[in-house]
């Protein structure tokens, strides 16, 4: 069991560092999803269920770890709608979507 944990933490320590090099990237959406790839959106409900998926991996709940172990490891999935590699929550997909909206005088 030691080693799947220590597997599970050198993921996690990779995953960490690539997301803070990404961090300093502050690019602007528009270039990365074009007027007519926008165009193909709806709405926003459309916009945010095509945006990239990312999973984190948050604390596993005592019930978490009654249930399956202390070894279990739990994650959640979302959209990454501004394509940071960051989960976005819906505040913050909405106004990307705005942005773009904007932007391209929908």
């Amino acid at each position: 069991m030691k080693t799947v944990e220590a597997f599970i933490f050198s993921v996690l320590i990779t995953t960490s560092v690539n997301l803070s090099a990404s961090e300093t990237k502050n690019t602007d959406i528009s270039s990365i999803i074009s007027a007519e790839e926008f165009s193909s959106y709806k709405n926003v409900g459309d916009f945010i269920e095509h945006a990239p998926k990312v999973s984190i991996i948050v604390k596993p709940s005592s019930q978490d770890i009654i249930k399956y172990g202390k070894g279990v490891v739990k994650s959640l999935t979302g959209s990454d709608c501004d394509r940071d590699g960051k989960m976005d929550d819906n505040a913050k997909c909405n106004a990307v979507y705005y942005k773009l909206w904007m932007k391209y005088e929908r």
